[in-house]
């Protein structure tokens, strides 16, 4: 019986160091540079690795352009390819995700990313930047494409730019220690 409790703790020790060492990842989609500024800013106080979520086709920095490539590829329900991947997936437990809400909803790119992994049972905290859509349909698209992952409905919606501390403050009501 002894042995059978000795064996027990270390077990228990074992597996609770197992989900001390859990990583997150924050990636993100920035055409602007704005999404990125909010990503960077997470970076700096949470310590969390970043991922920029790029195609292999640049996107046209002419605003307009832009406007209508986006609505070509949701027309079409395009999935961009990404110049990039996240080496291994499996190895994050919670990925905050960030993009800008184009056209009501996440940008093509970070849909094909989605797609790209299983992320069952993967905590995904979402941040958006915008010009006054919030996140529009995009939490009801990003369910849809990975049912099986947890999506925080608290996320955090900028338009604009946001202060360190709005982002900090976000990160503490959804459970993210900042440093």
């Amino acid at each position: 019986m002894k042995k059978f409790l000795v064996l027990f703790v270390m077990t228990l020790l074992c597996c609770s160091s197992a989900s001390a060492e859990s990583k997150s990842l924050i990636a993100y989609f920035s055409w602007s540079g704005n999404t990125e500024a909010v990503a960077k800013t997470i970076a700096d106080v949470t310590g969390f690795e970043l991922f920029e979520i790029k195609t292999l086709k640049p996107y046209t920095k002419d605003y307009d352009s832009v406007l209508n490539v986006a609505k070509t590829e949701q027309n079409q329900n395009a999935r961009p390819e990404l110049a990039s991947h996240v080496q291994n997936m499996a190895q994050y437990d919670t990925i905050i995700l960030g993009f800008p809400c184009w056209w009501g909803t996440m940008p093509m790119a970070v849909f094909t990313f989605l797609e790209e992994y299983d992320f069952s049972g993967k905590r995904i905290i979402p941040f958006v930047t915008h010009g006054g859509s919030s996140f529009g349909r995009s939490l009801n698209d990003m369910r849809k494409i990975i049912p099986n992952a947890k999506i925080e409905s608290n996320g955090l919606s900028i338009s604009g730019t946001a202060s360190n501390q709005r982002v900090a403050n976000w990160l503490n009501e959804v459970g993210i220690t900042v440093k």
